[in-house]
């Protein structure tokens, strides 16, 4: 796997698993298992997609399960439109490509920064709940957002 060095760097980057759903990497083999997954996936029901820039991989974004959209990015990208660009192509991609009505996402409601970007593109908030998962020994809270095809659509249109 060419690239699994460049995404080691960013699960094990404590600010760049900050509001991921799992504590950083401790070893190569927790990463070397995530890329196998996104590689190996039925991509009838999910797509992840690297992205790259200036030959290094510095994120990744797309739906799995049928809808739950994701992104990461190592923070040397931060602030530079990385999510925003992936997203324009996910987000089509997703809702052209699999059986899906909705996109959804879960979002530690203490990152400001996915919020924003997923607001961005039309997702509306749809639900909040407290303590959703453990992270080490930390309990998270969750917003939940989710766009569905038709407001896609329609935002598409204008």
């Amino acid at each position: 796997m060419r690239d699994l060095d460049d995404f080691h760097a960013i699960f094990t980057h404590p600010k760049a698993m900050r509001y991921w759903s799992a504590l950083p990497h401790e070893s190569i083999q927790q990463t070397e298992e995530i890329v196998s997954a996104m590689v190996q996936a039925d991509h009838s029901f999910s797509d992840d997609f690297a992205v790259e820039f200036e030959g290094r991989v510095v994120g990744k974004a797309g739906c799995w399960r049928v809808g739950e959209l994701g992104f990461i990015f190592h923070p040397d990208v931060w602030g530079q439109g990385f999510a925003t660009e992936a997203l324009a192509a996910a987000i089509p991609h997703a809702f052209e490509t699999l059986p899906m009505e909705k996109i959804e996402a879960d979002v530690d409601p203490r990152n400001a920064s996915s919020l924003a970007v997923l607001r961005k593109f039309g997702f509306c908030e749809v639900g909040r709940a407290e303590k959703t998962f453990l992270l080490g020994d930390e309990w998270c809270d969750s917003i939940y957002l989710e766009l569905t095809r038709t407001g896609w659509l329609s935002r598409a249109k204008s």
